[in-house]
């Protein structure tokens, strides 16, 4: 084999190696162009979920703060919300309001508050949002402060040196509740929390 064949052969070689080379360089170029497009659609549809749960969110709001000047009392307490367990969970639409309706339930939660679901009196149904009505079986959420033990570590400092005095009343008993109208941010639904007055009354005619 003379030289000149030798140098084409090796030139041939070289645009071969270059062009093999290039035909790899431009796969993985693809398949990172298709990990960043599916990186980016991953971001976009996560966005576009917070943006619904958020909608979501704002909506059952508006719902429950809907009439609410009609409901609005005097007589609460603000120095009870120093002894909020965490109260920027709270979101506070009323200061003060008052609303009837029968005890469905009461229990005792860990933070050391008292838990009631309130079946409202017909005409209140306003103060209800959709989260009340899919996940307390329509009913209001009221809670007395610091009326038991605490149960919960990082909520004991809320009630350090205080201990609620309002009589809790018994399960099917005819009350009216006064305190803040809230919506709990973390679960959605409306409350009245903290209460400052949880008065028996008779049964609605």
């Amino acid at each position: 084999m003379t030289y000149s064949m030798r140098m084409a052969l090796v030139r041939v070689t070289c645009i071969s190696s270059l062009s093999i080379l290039a035909a790899c360089s431009g796969g993985n170029s693809d398949q990172h162009e298709e990990k960043k497009l599916a990186k980016q659609e991953k971001k976009r549809e996560k966005a576009e979920k917070r943006d619904r749960k958020k909608s979501d969110a704002e909506g059952d709001q508006g719902t429950a703060s809907a009439d609410v000047s009609r409901f609005a009392a005097a007589g609460c307490d603000e120095s009870l919300w120093t002894h909020v367990y965490n109260p920027t969970r709270l979101e506070k639409l009323a200061a003060c309001v008052s609303v009837k309706g029968i005890i469905e339930e009461s229990s005792a939660d860990d933070d050391g508050d008292q838990h009631f679901l309130l079946k409202l009196d017909a005409g209140q149904e306003s103060l209800l949002n959709q989260r009340n009505t899919q996940k307390k079986n329509g009913d209001l959420v009221v809670e007395i402060v610091c009326a038991n033990p605490v149960a919960l570590a990082k909520a004991k400092a809320a009630c350090t040196g205080y201990r609620n005095t309002i009589a809790i009343p018994a399960v099917g008993a005819h009350v009216t509740a006064t305190g803040a109208y809230v919506i709990d941010s973390h679960n959605g639904w409306a409350e009245i929390h903290p209460v400052s007055i949880l008065a028996k009354g008779s049964q609605p005619k």
